[in-house]
C-alpha cells in the first residue's frame, strides 16, 4: 500500500495528513474568491447591458459580501458543532442554483439576488477547510503540515488573481452571463468531491435534539448581528447626512448584540473569549483594513482600466497577470518560513508603495505602468492572506477553528464593503482618473493603518507556522 493511501509520512510512525481531503478543501475554499474577483471585469459590461451606473452595479459586489459576512460565522459554528460534510454539500449545491439564476437574470435586481445566493452558497468552503486541517492535526497528533496551509492560501491567491483574466475570457466568448454560468460545473464538481472524500463527522459536539437547535445556534444573536451588518452596509453604500439613522441602527444593533452575547449560555460569537484574545482581535482588525486596500484595487482599478484607460475586459484581466505571478511565487516561498510578523510588515509596505504609484497614473500613462502597479500589488497579495490565515489558525480556540476562520472572512468582507462604498463614492456615475486618484488616497490611508497595527502588535512574535512538509 502506498504512502498516499495509508497517510503515513516516511520516516515517522505517526500518520500524516490525509491528502484525499485536499481536492474538496481546495475547490470549496476557492468558490468565494472566484466569484469575488471574476465580477470585477464584468461590472462595466453588465452596467452597459442593463443601463446601470457604477454606483448601482457596486451592489453586485456588496450583496455577495453581505451574505457571506452573515453566513460564514453561522456556517462556521455549525461546522464546529456537526462537522463539515453536510454544510459543505448544502452550500455548494446552492452555488449551482445561484449560477442558474444569474445566467437567466433579466435585470439588475435578479442579478443581485443571484449574488446573495452565491454569498450564502460559498460560506462553507473556507471554514470547512480550516476545520479539516484542525481535525487532521488532532487525528495525527501533530500540527498539520505548513504546506497544507500554504496550499490553501495559494489556491485562493491563484483563483483570486486569475479571476479577472478568466472573467475577461468568458465575457469575450459568451458575454457577461458566462461568468455566472461557470458556477454550475464548479458546484457539481464540489458536490461530487464532497460526497466522495469528506468524512461523515468531525464536529466537536454530539448530535443535538432538534428542539434544542435554537439554543445551540443563538438565533437572537444571529439576528442582531445581521441587523447590524445590513444597516452598516446600507449606510456605507449611501454616505449622506440624511442616512444618519442607518448608522444609529447599526450602533444600536451592535450594542444589543454585544449585550446578548455576553449573557448567552451558548453565544453565536463568544465575546468573552474573543475579548480575552487580543492577538486574534488584532488579526481581525488587520484583515479589515488589508481588504479595504485589496478590494478597492481589484474593483476600482479594474473599472478604471476599462473606462478610464480604454481597455477591453479581456485586456483588463491580462493587466493583472503580473499580480497573479508574483502573488503565487511570494506565497510559495514565504509559506516555507515560520513566523508571520515579517510577512505582515513587508505586505504593509508593499501596499503603501503600490498605492503611491497608483497616484501617478493617468489615462495617458504607458501600459507598462499599469503592469508595474499590478506587479507591486502581487507582493502584499501573496503575503497578507497567508499571514492572516496562519495567524487565525494558531491564535483561535481549537474548538472554534471553523467559526474563527469564518469570522476572519467576515472582517475581510467588512473591508470589502468599505472598499465597495469608497469605489462607488469615488466614481459616482463616471469612472475617470480623478475618481481613481481619490480611491488611491483612501487605499493609502488604509495601508498606513495596516502598517501601524502590525508595527505595534508585540504578540506577533509568538505566532509561528510549521515548516512546509
Amino acid at each position: 500500500m502506498t504512502e498516499a493511501k495509508t497517510g503515513v509520512i516516511r520516516g515517522t510512525d505517526k500518520p500524516g495528513f490525509d491528502r484525499r481531503l485536499l481536492p474538496p478543501m481546495m475547490l470549496g475554499s476557492v468558490l468565494n474568491p472566484i466569484n469575488s474577483t471574476i465580477i470585477s471585469v464584468a461590472l462595466v459590461p453588465i452596467g452597459a447591458a442593463l443601463g446601470a451606473p457604477a454606483a448601482q452595479t457596486a451592489w453586485l459586489v456588496s450583496a455577495l459580501y453581505l451574505a457571506t459576512s452573515l453566513g460564514q460565522p453561522v456556517v462556521g459554528r455549525l461546522i464546529d458543532l456537526y462537522g463539515p460534510r453536510r454544510l459543505f454539500l448544502l452550500s455548494t449545491a446552492l452555488v449551482g442554483v445561484a449560477g442558474v439564476v444569474g445566467t437567466l437574470a433579466p435585470n439588475l435586481a435578479v442579478l443581485i439576488v443571484a449574488r446573495v445566493l452565491l454569498g450564502f452558497g460559498t460560506c462553507a468552503g473556507y471554514p470547512a477547510a480550516m476545520a479539516l486541517v484542525r481535525s487532521e492535526a488532532e487525528r495525527t497528533g501533530r500540527d498539520s503540515p505548513g504546506g497544507v496551509l500554504t496550499g490553501l492560501a495559494v489556491a485562493n491567491q491563484t483563483v483570486a488573481v486569475v479571476g479577472p483574466l478568466l472573467g475577461g475570457v468568458l465575457i469575450a466568448v459568451g458575454g457577461w452571463r458566462a461568468t455566472f454560468a461557470l458556477n454550475v460545473p464548479l458546484a457539481v464538481a464540489a458536490v461530487l468531491l464532497g460526497l466522495l472524500r469528506l468524512p461523515r463527522s468531525t464536529g466537536t459536539s454530539r448530535p443535538t435534539p432538534r428542539g434544542r437547535l435554537t439554543t445551540q445556534l443563538d438565533l437572537p444573536g444571529m439576528a442582531l448581528f445581521a441587523a447590524m451588518l445590513v444597516a452598516l452596509l446600507l449606510f456605507l453604500m449611501n454616505l449622506h447626512l440624511r442616512s444618519w439613522y442607518l448608522l444609529a441602527i447599526a450602533v444600536a444593533a451592535g450594542g444589543a448584540f454585544a449585550a446578548r452575547e455576553l449573557r448567552a449560555a451558548t453565544p453565536f460569537i463568544d465575546l468573552r473569549v474573543l475579548g480575552g484574545n487580543r492577538p486574534l482581535l488584532a488579526t481581525y482588525g488587520r484583515a479589515l483594513v488589508a481588504y479595504v486596500v485589496a478590494y478597492a484595487f481589484l474593483y476600482g482599478f479594474s473599472q478604471w482600466t476599462e473606462e478610464g484607460f480604454g481597455l477591453t475586459p479581456f485586456h483588463a484581466g491580462l493587466v493583472q497577470i503580473p499580480m497573479f505571478l508574483v502573488a503565487i511565487g511570494v506565497s510559495v516561498v514565504s509559506g516555507r518560513r515560520p513566523g508571520v510578523r515579517g510577512k505582515l510588515l513587508v505586505g504593509a509596505v508593499g501596499q503603501i508603495v503600490a498605492c503611491l504609484v497608483m497616484l501617478t497614473l493617468s489615462g495617458r500613462s504607458p501600459l507598462w505602468t499599469l503592469l508595474l502597479v499590478a506587479l507591486l500589488f502581487g507582493v502584499p497579495q501573496g503575503l497578507n492572506n497567508l499571514a492572516l490565515q496562519n495567524s487565525v489558525y494558531f491564535q483561535a480556540d481549537p474548538a472554534r477553528t471553523a467559526s474563527s476562520a469564518g469570522l476572519l472572512r467576515t472582517f475581510a468582507y467588512l473591508g470589502s464593503m468599505v472598499a465597495s462604498s469608497a469605489t462607488a463614492a469615488s466614481f459616482g456615475r463616471r469612472v475617470d482618473t480623478g475618481g481613481m486618484h481619490h480611491l488611491a488616497w483612501v487605499m493609502l490611508g488604509a495601508g498606513v493603518l495596516y502598517l501601524l497595527l502590525t508595527v505595534f502588535d508585540r504578540t506577533l512574535g509568538r505566532a509561528t507556522t510549521p515548516a512546509a512538509q
